[in-house]
């Protein structure tokens, strides 16, 4: 009982330590966020500063965070911010379901079969090398409407992300499992689900995380194609008519999103690492 008595003490101060080791780091993880946002806004204020007392580039100095920032709070408290993001979230949405749709299964058949990656390991390679902006002539003369030929595109930029991330995880897992699930009278259709999908779901789940940036990137010039609708238009239409404060603004949502799209798969993949720190 003694032994017991005096383990308690010690248990529950290796706990507090643990606790305040990380809330330390907690801590010490929002304090260089907090000033790597306030560099960043340092180096904003500074660019603004510098055009708006160039008389060849004073025309643009609503570009600097006063205006934008004024202007950002604007277009949310009036409801535009979410007007011209939800069409682009929208198209986001349908191009990568069309991407995992085609590239998870792909990836795994590229994966688990040899002959098929040595015979697609060229043109595939081939095809990913290509912008795909490079597909926009093509897109808008095989798609009846602007938004099918915008998700084609934003589905082109994301397939081969998730495609070979799905592969190379197949390839790292261990042959014997297969033998072992074999001996033991598992079929394809067993092993896809049993075997495969849970052993390379962190590897889909960061292909998706990089090709959403793919395509995230890929969205804003695809949307300056003949839509009136959607963060790219909105971009496209602030610099036309020459309400920087609002081109400013929309970058800066469009940032915003695509951090915090970015932010939520990190957190997925996270959550089903196999590799955690408790």
């Amino acid at each position: 009982m003694s032994v017991d008595a005096t383990m308690v003490p010690i248990e529950l101060e290796q706990a507090g330590q643990t606790d305040r080791s990380a809330q330390i780091k907690a801590a010490r993880s929002l304090g260089y966020a907090l000033l790597g946002m306030s560099l960043l806004l340092a180096c904003w204020w500074v660019g603004g500063y510098m055009i708006r007392n160039n008389p060849a580039m004073s025309a643009f100095a609503d570009f600097a965070p006063g205006p934008a920032l004024t202007r950002l709070a604007e277009m949310v408290a009036s409801g535009e911010a979410w007007a011209m993001t939800l069409p682009s979230l929208e198209r986001i949405m349908h191009g990568m379901l069309i991407a995992i749709a085609l590239g998870v299964p792909v990836g795994i058949l590229i994966g688990r079969f040899g002959f098929l990656r040595e015979i697609t390991n060229i043109p595939f390679q081939f095809l990913r090398m290509i912008s795909p902006l490079s597909w926009m002539p093509i897109a808008v003369m095989a798609f009846a409407t602007w938004d099918g030929a915008i998700v084609f595109l934003i589905a082109v930029a994301a397939v081969w992300p998730i495609l070979f991330s799905t592969a190379a995880g197949l390839r790292r897992v261990e042959p014997d499992w297969f033998k072992v699930a074999r001996n033991l009278g598992a079929r394809p259709w067993h092993m896809l689900f049993t075997i495969i999908l849970p052993a390379i779901s962190q590897d889909i789940l960061t292909g998706i995380r990089l090709a959403l940036g793919v395509a995230w990137i890929v969205l804003v010039p695809a949307e300056y194609l003949g839509i009136t609708s959607g963060l790219g238009y909105a971009i496209n239409d602030a610099r036309d008519t020459l309400e920087y404060d609002r081109l400013a603004a929309t970058v800066v949502i469009i940032g915003v999103i695509g951090f915090t799209l970015d932010f939520i798969c990190q957190q997925v993949i996270s959550k089903l690492s196999w590799h955690r720190n408790d």
